[in-house]
């Protein structure tokens, strides 16, 4: 059966939440709309996080959570738009690997906030990038591609959804392990990357799970490895980098919310508890793992907290910094 992303949001959608009682302090009483902020195009996994969050958020606080997307800059205008608005929980922020962690050293100065100016909330989910490849290019595996790569250096093309994207660093962390060359292809978006994989013009690719998931499974492309630790629920049969000998090729992309600095710490931790609950409901968690998701477990019970995420955050940062420094990746190419 095909899963379409229009059939995988609607019928996230439609998921029934209880309402708890509002936390004491808030200021959702009133009914005034909450906007979640995604840095990038619709229909892409972070947009398509957003709108799973949007409606059981809503329904816990007491009031309507509207996306709205402000692309632009691999996630830094929608950076910038919340950490300017008033720190009243009423503008939110859907953050990524890439806006959260890699465009901090990826911009250098041309970066528009700093990190203390966002104020970590909770981690959403966490899913593996894919490493996958046009069915007509001879490679069924990571390591036939490796070979193909080294026997054709810079001939082949690997496409991601933009300069400086947590893709593109993924791809330069596999060209780092594996010793390969092949010519970056960066596209405005993950749809127009996979088109190109899809009819031939462009050999590589690398996206997040979520996204390219209905073409793996669909056959329009050949799934070749995952980047985390494990193997993917959502596809046991496809190994993980590690299993295929380039254990240095981690990339665990995730979504979490952050608010503006100064946010009252009541809302702050009324908002993580809505996220809390929300993760662990048994039909969100089904949804999420079918497109390929995992749980936060940043704390102990596998949930999240402010603290836990501020402190992955942080160490995300440094880790991205170091493969932008070897890569000498730059947000332009």
């Amino acid at each position: 059966m095909r899963i379409t992303r229009r059939a995988t949001l609607a019928s996230a959608l439609a998921l029934p939440f209880a309402t708890p009682a509002l936390a004491q302090g808030t200021s959702w009483a009133a009914g005034r709309p909450i906007r979640l902020i995604v840095g990038f195009t619709p229909a892409g996994t972070t947009d398509i996080a957003a709108r799973l969050l949007a409606e059981p958020l809503g329904r816990r606080l007491g009031t309507q959570v509207v996306v709205e997307n402000r692309p632009g800059a691999g996630g830094n205008i929608g950076n910038q738009v919340v950490a300017q608005s008033e720190p009243d929980g009423h503008t939110l922020l859907m953050q990524t690997i890439s806006g959260g962690a890699i465009n901090y050293s990826l911009y250098g100065a041309r970066m528009p906030i700093k990190p203390e100016e966002l104020a970590a909330v909770a981690l959403m989910l966490r899913v593996p990038n894919a490493i996958f490849v046009n069915p007509a290019l001879p490679a069924r595996t990571l390591r036939e591609l490796v070979d193909l790569a080294k026997a054709r250096p810079g001939r082949l093309n690997i496409g991601s959804s933009g300069a400086g994207t947590s893709l593109h660093m993924t791809g330069e962390l596999l060209k780092l392990e594996a010793g390969i060359d092949m010519t970056h292809v960066p596209f405005r978006g993950a749809g127009p990357m996979m088109q190109e994989i899809i009819a031939g013009r462009v050999e590589v690719g690398v996206d997040n799970l979520p996204s390219v998931i209905g073409h793996l499974r669909e056959g329009r492309l050949r799934p070749l490895a995952v980047t985390t630790k494990e193997r993917s629920p959502a596809m046991p049969e496809v190994p993980t980098t590690a299993e295929a000998g380039l254990p240095g090729v981690e990339a665990t992309a995730w979504f979490g919310l952050q608010a503006p600095a100064r946010t009252p710490a009541p809302i702050i931790q009324s908002l993580s508890d809505a996220m809390n609950a929300i993760i662990r409901d048994p039909d969100m968690a089904r949804r999420l793992a079918d497109l390929g998701g995992m749980a936060p477990a940043l704390t102990p019970d596998g949930g999240t907290s402010p603290e836990t995420f501020d402190a992955f955050i942080k160490a995300e940062i440094a880790k991205w910094g170091e493969v932008v420094r070897r890569s000498g990746a730059t947000a332009d190419q």
